[in-house]
């Protein structure tokens, strides 16, 4: 299984920027270690820009998609039309999109529906909050997200999903959750994708995200369970987010 270092740029980058970036990006990571893929999931705004520069081994994402394939929803875009722009993965349940756009875990299991029918790899973001993992809510909390998003049938495979674990307070905030919290969250996760999908939610990868650095990346790369890392900061420097590419 290789592992998925996955750079999400949030709202950073003009289109001129974001090639500048791939660019620079490709020529410092060179050919991928044949244990790894890169993921870059770009503002939409610079989706065409990237598309053409997206060099072997990487895939391109949006960073979120509405449920329906059109229709009069102002300001959204579907998992058709981010294919269109030549993505191949998508984001769902960002911890930021959950607690600033306030959507609930229904809506996020009905985007990651709509991505896959869509023929989009989905990466699902579930993570608990400070006050959820100090009362004793961790699991609850994860079964409760996971439950509603992931999926079943014959896209419920690693081809198709991943997970990434975000602890909501280390995001952006310089904590990081140490290898005993990591490891305690992605088994969690693990025993539910096991539970609910046998065989195949044992090959389905489970990415750590918050606060990744390249002084980490190593530490936390080499714990069970974890698959890869999704990176917010450290990804908009081609400096380190190529050395947590290579670590």
């Amino acid at each position: 299984m290789k592992k998925l270092i996955a750079a999400n740029w949030k709202m950073h980058k003009s289109q001129e920027e974001a090639r500048s970036h791939m660019v620079a990006l490709s020529a410092a990571v060179g050919p991928l270690p044949s244990d790894r893929e890169v993921a870059v999931f770009a503002p939409f705004t610079t989706l065409h820009a990237c598309a053409p520069l997206v060099p072997p081994g990487f895939h391109l994402g949006g960073q979120n998609c509405h449920p329906a394939a059109n229709g009069a929803y102002t300001g959204e875009i579907s998992a058709t039309m981010l294919k269109d722009a030549g993505c191949s993965m998508v984001l769902a349940g960002h911890s930021e999109r959950r607690a600033l756009f306030g959507e609930s875990d229904a809506f996020v299991g009905e985007k990651t529906a709509a991505a896959l029918a869509a023929g989009l790899h989905c990466v699902l973001c579930v993570g608990e909050t400070l006050e959820e993992r100090e009362g004793g809510k961790l699991a609850a909390v994860l079964h409760r997200q996971l439950e509603a998003a992931v999926p079943s049938g014959e896209k419920a495979t690693a081809e198709f999903f991943s997970v990434a674990y975000e602890p909501v307070w280390a995001i952006g905030t310089g904590k990081v959750a140490g290898p005993k919290e990591i490891l305690e969250s992605h088994l969690v996760v693990r025993d539910f994708l096991v539970k609910k999908l046998g065989a195949a939610g044992s090959a389905i990868r489970i990415l750590y995200g918050g606060s990744v650095k390249p002084e980490n990346t190593a530490e936390i790369l080499g714990l069970d369970n974890v698959d890869g890392v999704l990176v917010g900061g450290a990804s908009l420097s081609v400096e380190s987010f190529s050395r947590i590419a290579l670590a």
